[in-house]
């Protein structure tokens, strides 16, 4: 066990790919999964007397990230060389951003836990810069050699730095979530982790509480998923712990994550910023972004979450809670948004607990995307709106919805019509299914009466099932209840 009171500090840089149709420097395309080699163009493998040409859609989305985070757009910013030495790096140096980034600043609030224990916290951002993704190593089939694959070699990259504002890796996993549907929900980036679309690399020190200089920091490169961050950090951090109490000192590295061992493992020394021996591109002038620009950029914007969120509080009641589940991505918060205006702002609420209920339990069971669910949300709309104006019992809206999701009917009305499921709601019907359930039931009666209240629970249940489901649940128990205390 520890003898020391640790405080870890997380900072984390995540690439997205932005999804352009070309590169960011070259008209060469940028679609997964072609053959080897066969997206690289004379710029991308640097052939002599090739010039880099600005791609002005990866450009906008920059901005548009910076506008999304409240950050600083840069009116002037610079691209800069990177110069270090790979099989994969054709030209012997990455082009990027170092002192000039486009978007300086910004900060992301997360939502980290769940239930009473749930907290809010703001990440502040340090910068996000353009870059052109390197090509890839492939080591497999190759016979014992190298594969280069430089399909990638220019794709569009922001790296997105975030200041060391994280104290444990649940926060770090809350950034990552909500940074990846940020960038989703303004369509910057398709988020596709297991393609490579959107790639961490965490920054972990360990300090003594109350410490105000950071430890020595190591980096886990390339996490692809939520779960390997939050292992590897957790690895990482009892790593550091253990090294340093047992009298060691942390060198500053780069380390790679294996899901198999769940353990990092060194690469290479940590290099510094001179490493690189980073200097302007002489072949690419000074970006410059005009106020016109940028205005055009935020008119074309989509409401942010945040906004959404208040908005759903303010004009339709919801709570923090269920503001914030529906706005967790912008697939969901459409759906739920068109589930709305079907069935009407006096049923956002209960179109709210569907969404966040049964139609998400079916889609998590199926394994499906909200945007692939078998149900509409006008096909949603009305099973909430025959619930509401009580042609059906929400048991009943239960079997109208599977029903729905099997393809049994286009319509709730059809399917309740077809089916025969509409609500009994007639007192005279009611009444004689009540009589009938008493007269069958003379126990639960007398236990009733002699004060047990789960016997007249029993007898609502044998009342809704002598209906089929179809009595009116709000009718069977006020007449059950008169007729037993008469």
């Amino acid at each position: 066990m520890s003898r020391i009171d640790w405080e870890v500090v997380i900072g984390l840089e995540v690439h997205a790919q932005l999804n352009t149709a070309s590169k960011i420097f070259s008209g060469a395309g940028t679609a997964f999964g072609a053959e080897p080699n066969r997206q690289a163009s004379a710029v991308d493998i640097a052939l002599p007397g090739v010039l880099p040409v600005l791609n002005r859609g990866a450009v906008e989305r920059a901005i548009r990230f910076g506008l999304a985070i409240g950050a600083h757009v840069a009116p002037t910013s610079v691209f800069a060389r990177k110069n270090y030495f790979y099989p994969d790096l054709p030209k012997g140096y990455q082009i990027s951003q170092f002192e000039l980034p486009v978007v300086q600043g910004g900060e992301i609030t997360i939502r980290v836990g769940e239930g009473d224990k749930a907290y809010e916290k703001t990440v502040r951002l340090t910068r996000a810069h353009l870059e052109e993704d390197a090509g890839k190593s492939l080591h497999e089939d190759f016979h014992g050699m190298t594969g280069i694959d430089l399909n990638r070699a220019g794709t569009p990259l922001l790296e997105i730095v975030s200041e060391p504002d994280m104290r444990s890796s649940a926060e770090a996993v809350a950034y990552a979530r909500t940074l990846h549907a940020l960038v989703r929900w303004i369509d910057i980036c398709d988020g596709n982790m297991q393609e490579g679309s959107f790639r961490c690399d965490a920054n972990v020190s360990v300090r003594q509480k109350g410490a105000t200089e950071f430890g020595t920091r190591r980096e886990i490169k390339n996490l692809n998923s939520f779960r390997f961050l939050q292992q590897a950090i957790d690895f990482e951090v009892q790593w550091q712990i253990a090294t340093i109490e047992d009298g060691g000192k942390i060198q500053q590295a780069t380390v790679l994550f294996d899901p198999d061992s769940g353990e990092t493992r060194m690469m290479r020394t940590k290099e510094d910023a001179h490493d690189y021996r980073y200097f302007p591109d002489p072949d690419l002038l000074p970006l410059v972004i005009s106020d016109d620009w940028k205005a055009r950029v935020q008119a074309a914007m989509p409401e942010l979450p945040g906004a959404m969120k208040a908005r759903f509080m303010d004009e339709w009641g919801l709570s923090a809670y269920d503001a914030t589940t529906l706005t967790a991505s912008k697939e969901v918060a459409d759906y739920y948004q068109s589930t709305v205006s079907a069935a009407g702002a006096a049923l956002a609420k209960p179109c709210a607990n569907w969404v966040m209920g049964d139609l998400a339990a079916r889609l998590n069971k199926a394994e499906l995307d909200v945007s692939a669910s078998p149900v509409s949300p006008a096909q949603l709309a009305g099973v909430v709106a025959r619930i509401a104006d009580n042609t059906i019992s929400n048991a009943i809206g239960k079997k109208v919805f599977e029903a729905l999701w099997n393809g049994e009917g286009a319509t709730a009305d059809e399917i309740i019509e077809q089916q025969g499921l509409k609500q009994v709601t007639d007192s005279g019907a009611i009444e004689a299914i009540i009589d009938e359930v008493l007269a069958a039931n003379p126990k639960s009666v007398e236990e009733f009466r002699a004060g047990k209240e789960k016997a007249f629970n029993a007898l609502v249940g044998q009342a809704m099932k002598a209906s089929k489901g179809k009595a009116n649940p709000a009718q069977v128990n006020e007449l059950l209840r008169k007729k037993l205390t008469a």
